[in-house]
């Protein structure tokens, strides 16, 4: 069965209501029957409803893929064009723009279901036609509104939009957990295995925006051999495998894997899933949303605009409430005891990341929906809670994952440069580093403090408490973190005691997670952040509420989840080398200085799991304060967010060991290390 079969008893059972709704929309496309403001909205929305409605039909017949080049560009053209930074300011997806031609009583609410039905591409492509139908029911409801006698008001709207979303909560919870977990839906797996990848046509056949950068991306990766397409497979399989192994996970009760890529990297995931069938995993894949923000999850591709995804981040707000949540929180509970074997089998995500993307540095619109405080507690609530069905029933004790990154064409000129050093930055000799690594881990695990400061305009001056040691000799306090799961290879890491810890962390800049962070400063007392600040914006407000929203995650306080160093020079070369070091990925970033996660530890869920160091000493400081309250309350002890923010080389002054009985070793010293055998890391760096 295969993913046409998932739907075809829901397309059935809805093609008469289907029929009615879109004959409907057909003649709202020529009436004029709403209000002289809103007639614009209406009859764009319903002739786009109609041009994804063409789409739909063809998605069933086999059309989509017999498309001309032309006919797939034209088609992408219209589904987007209208998005784009150069279009966005006039479109009543900006808030800004929806709020000043609809006003602001009906402006926002307005923008929001214009967004939520741009969406609708995905279901027209996959031939969804149960949830295009609902989609359109919802439109043709709301646009009844606006035509009775009488008017309408906005209580009456918002209210449509939240009973829409809290009714058919069931069906999107399903989705999302049968879409990860599943290998039957298998639209995604199917482009990826069956397409003929040297015709770019394939791009489109998603439905997903495509770029210059989706194109030149397959037209590069075409240009290399079979050796060297599987060379970066066989990178990205074994890191899964081996951090499966180093774990002592057992991978052969696992049957799933979910495959998170960008388009243009085909090739690369066909050889990558041929390597885990071997292992005995099939694939799974998902779509990643189209007014996603930050990171992209899934399968996906370059950002349309990525101010139209910072705007609508905050959308949930219409709907947002305790009732809601609770409504959503069963409904994935359900999803997942439907899904419960699958899920239990499921063995995590292998993610392709990329970077090189245009800086973006964001517009805070007064129009765009916002958290109340109440809701910004409900968004965390929520979050935990779901953080909780996920390891319930794919426990984290029992799975894995493996990232790895390359860059894409924006990032300039040299992007076929960049690129080939990328692969090799990602198979350099772990053994190499794993001897190096453990020559600092040895120094390390002689601290009860490690005193970092930073130099020029940076201003850290942080002291992190290490957690002790009751046998040294079979004991350790630091990870040897090679190329498994996070690659590249290059960090060693720990969880600190948080009690004790205290001082400023600074950045002059930082990226993460796709928004530029100016000055960025955190203090932290007893291990907690407890104040935070940036320039980003003119107002200490805007810049107090950026932090809140998108550094700590609507958390008022983080702990300080993991501290460590960064060993990858190489990489810290080729950024300066290349001028790339802003458009760096964290995933690689982190590894080129040492670098701090606020949020939880690098071992959430997984502290009773058992961890050896290649030397043969245990890993002992997974756990703190807070995530110790697991055995009490699990809702105390996470946060499901892990933010690391790295110190560059050239900001740094020292890192140094400062030992129970006073005495003190510097590990770095001016940005270098001077650790009696690390001595090669500093090559790079001259």
């Amino acid at each position: 069965m295969g993913y046409q079969e998932i739907f075809k008893e829901g397309n059935e059972e809805v093609y008469e209501r289907y029929t009615l709704v879109m004959d409907r929309i057909g003649e709202i496309c020529r009436e004029q029957r709403v209000p002289e403001q809103y007639r614009d909205y209406f009859g764009k929305t319903a002739e786009h409803i109609c041009f994804l409605d063409e789409i739909l039909r063809k998605s069933g017949t086999g059309e989509l893929e017999d498309r001309s080049l032309s006919e797939c560009e034209e088609c992408n053209r219209r589904l987007y064009e209208e998005l784009t930074p150069g279009n966005y300011e006039d479109s009543y997806a900006n808030p800004a723009t929806a709020v000043r031609l609809l006003g602001e009583d009906y402006g926002g609410l307005l923008c929001f279901l214009y967004t939520r039905l741009r969406g609708m591409f995905a279901y027209a492509f996959e031939g969804r036609r149960m949830h295009f139908t609902i989609f359109c029911e919802l439109f043709v409801e709301i646009y009844h509104c606006f035509e009775q006698e009488g008017g309408t008001k906005p209580k009456e709207i918002q209210q449509i939009l939240y009973w829409f979303f809290h009714d058919y909560s069931e069906v999107f919870a399903e989705d999302k957990v049968r879409d990860m977990v599943d290998p039957e839906y298998d639209f995604f797996t199917r482009i990826v295995l069956e397409s003929d990848l040297l015709d770019l046509r394939y791009l489109y056949r998603y439905g997903e925006y495509v770029s210059e950068n989706e194109i030149r991306t397959a037209e590069f990766l075409n240009t290399l051999s079979e050796e060297e397409i599987q060379a970066m497979a066989d990178t990205m399989t074994e890191g899964f495998r081996i951090g499966y192994e180093k774990l002592g996970k057992d991978l052969a009760k696992k049957e799933t894997i979910c495959m998170e890529y960008p388009l243009g990297f085909e090739r690369m995931v066909r050889a990558a899933i041929g390597n885990f069938k071997k292992m005995g995993l099939s694939a799974t894949a998902y779509r990643c949303p189209l007014f996603t923000f930050g990171r992209r999850r899934g399968c996906y591709t370059s950002p349309v605009n990525p101010q139209f995804g910072f705007d609508h981040k905050a959308d949930s707000a219409v709907y947002l409430d305790k009732a809601y949540v609770e409504r959503g929180l069963e409904s994935m509970k359900a999803a997942y005891e439907k899904y419960k074997k699958k899920a239990g089998r499921h063995a995590g995500p292998a993610v392709t990341e990329t970077f090189g993307e245009a800086n973006f540095e964001p517009a805070q619109k007064p129009e765009a929906y916002q958290y109340s405080d109440t809701q910004q507690e409900l968004v965390v609530y929520q979050m935990n809670c779901m953080g909780r069905l996920t390891h319930e029933y794919i426990p984290g004790d029992e799975r894995s994952f493996t990232i790895i990154a390359y860059p894409i064409p924006e990032i300039g000129a040299q992007y076929t440069e960049i690129f080939r050093e990328t692969v090799k930055l990602n198979t350099l000799d772990y053994e190499v580093y794993c001897r190096m690594q453990q020559k600092l881990i040895d120094v390390l695990d002689t601290a009860e403090y490690v005193h970092i400061t930073g130099k020029g305009k940076n201003k850290t001056d942080l002291w992190v408490k290490i957690y002790p040691l009751t046998d040294p000799k079979k004991q350790t306090a630091f990870e040897n973190c090679v190329a498994d799961v996070n690659i590249p290879v290059g960090e060693v890491f720990t969880s600190p005691v948080l009690e004790g810890t205290n001082g400023k962390l600074h950045v002059t800049w930082v990226y993460l997670n796709g928004l530029k962070y100016q000055d960025l400063e955190l203090d932290f007392t007893d291990g907690r952040v407890t104040a935070y600040s940036c320039s980003n914006f003119a107002g200490e407000e805007d810049n107090q509420r950026f932090l809140k929203e998108n550094l700590m995650q609507q958390h008022d306080a983080l702990p300080l989840g993991e501290f460590a160093i960064g060993t990858n020079t190489t990489a810290y070369r080729m950024a300066k080398e290349y001028g790339i070091m802003e458009k760096l990925p964290i995933l690689i970033a982190e590894k080129t200085g040492p670098h701090f996660a606020i949020g939880d530890t690098c071992y959430s869920h997984a502290e009773e799991t058992t961890v050896w160091n290649p030397d043969g000493k245990e890993v002992i400081a997974k756990d703190n304060s807070v995530s110790a309250l697991r055995k009490e309350d699990e809702a105390k002890a996470y946060f499901n967010c892990h933010t690391d923010i790295t110190i560059p080389y050239d900001e740094l002054d020292r890192i140094t060991v400062v030992r129970r009985d006073g005495s003190r070793t510097d590990v770095i010293r001016d940005g270098r290390f001077v650790v009696p055998g690390t001595e090669e890391l500093n090559r790079a760096l001259e």
